[in-house]
């Protein structure tokens, strides 16, 4: 019994196969899919741009004047006319010595001066009796030689009195002590009471200092291959970019400077000097440039980067950076042929220029450039091409950055 029903099992299931075989003869056999269309992707021209190249250095700022406040005369101090940290004038009173002693020593000479000068008056009146008694043979030549002699000493101590009152008055005026420079002045090195030493010596007491803030210098180091290249450019003649300005002693080239918390190059300023010798341990040489500093933003060893020009304007394909792809160490772009295919071009790239990139060589100027969808394409591949919008007409004379 169990064998005849396994039969009529086996039996139905080959029977239904074979329904179902001749049911799929009589359907018609399944269609292809379509083709994809091509991709869509945006291409751009170069954008075509004259344009300068910035060599980028590092420095830090330094005062144009820097002062230490010093008395010319010792004494006590008395009193402080500022706050510390405070922007001062020339000519602004920051301390006073106590003026007691001086005034008295001014007085003491005044009064010295007058006893010479009535000395010199009396001497005066004797010559002119022994001019007349001399003529009348009253008194002999010796005696009126010795008037004489007694006159021109009495002038010699009147003169040296005078010069006593100006170096007293020379010392009251000394005890107050005036702004040298405008600019910062630092916190005070003593207080109200402390005997100050003043003179010349190297003993003196240091009182403050003062730096100037406006304007302010820029001090950075350029290696000997730029200084090489800004001379090669003044020997070809590109004056705006070579040692007359760049280069010069005193020249007058345009740079611009951006603080560590900045991001575009804002700040303008001209280049002043160029230092004669490039050190013989480092291979570089120190430039410096001036700068405004009306808002007090710039401080003296502060640190920021600058850009100097570092080539003659020149006219510069550009494209967007982001149209830029990599293999390996080789830089390529995509670009569409008139059939509307994708091909690949190496490119040498030069700096950036306000986020375009400049191509230096391996694309023309009438290429269509991939600027958008290049992770769909590959070399060969048909794509549809679509316009870019025309970007606003860049400013002549755009710089880039190294």
């Amino acid at each position: 019994m169990i064998r005849r029903k396994y039969r009529r099992a086996a039996g139905g299931a080959v029977v239904l196969l074979m329904l179902a075989m001749v049911a799929g003869c009589g359907q018609n056999p399944p269609q292809q899919a379509a083709a994809p269309p091509p991709p869509s992707v945006t291409v751009a021209s170069p954008t075509q741009r004259t344009i300068t190249d910035f060599d980028e250095y590092v420095g830090r700022f330094v005062a144009v004047d820097s002062v230490e406040v010093r008395a010319r005369v010792s004494g006590y101090l008395e009193q402080i006319h500022f706050k510390d940290g405070q922007l001062v004038k020339e000519g602004d009173l920051l301390f006073t010595i106590d003026k007691r002693p001086f005034q008295t020593a001014l007085d003491q000479a005044k009064a010295t001066l007058e006893k010479a000068r009535a000395e010199l008056a009396f001497a005066e009146g004797d010559l002119e009796r022994a001019a007349q008694l001399v003529r009348d043979k009253t008194i002999t030549q010796q005696t009126f030689d010795q008037r004489t002699q007694v006159k021109r000493v009495a002038e010699a101590n009147v003169a040296a009195q005078q010069a006593a009152v100006r170096q007293a008055e020379l010392d009251l005026e000394f005890t107050d002590l005036r702004a040298p420079v405008s600019g910062r002045i630092g916190d005070r090195r003593v207080s109200v009471g402390n005997l100050v030493t003043g003179g010349t010596t190297g003993t003196t007491t240091l009182l403050a200092t003062i730096v100037s803030t406006d304007p302010i210098r820029f001090e950075f180091t350029f290696d000997e291959a730029s200084y090489l290249r800004y001379e090669r450019l003044a020997a070809n003649g590109n004056v705006n970019a070579a040692r007359d300005n760049i280069a010069a002693r005193g020249g007058a080239t345009m740079v611009r400077l951006k603080l560590i918390d900045e991001r575009d190059f804002n700040h303008v300023g001209r280049m002043d000097f160029v230092d004669n010798v490039i050190k013989r341990s480092t291979g570089t040489i120190r430039g410096r440039a001036v700068f405004a500093n009306a808002q007090g933003i710039f401080t003296p060893g502060m640190f920021a980067r600058v850009q100097v020009p570092g080539s003659a304007p020149y006219t510069a394909l550009l494209i967007p950076d982001t149209a830029i792809g990599s293999e390996q160490a080789r830089k390529f772009v995509y670009v569409v042929r008139p059939d509307n295919t994708v091909a690949q071009k190496y490119v040498e790239l030069g700096p950036l220029d306000n986020g375009e990139r400049v191509i230096r060589g391996g694309l023309q100027p009438t290429d269509s450039v991939i600027v958008e969808g290049l992770m769909r394409v590959r070399p060969g591949m048909k794509v549809n091409p679509e316009t870019a919008p025309s970007p606003a007409s860049a400013a002549a004379g755009g710089t880039a950055q190294k």
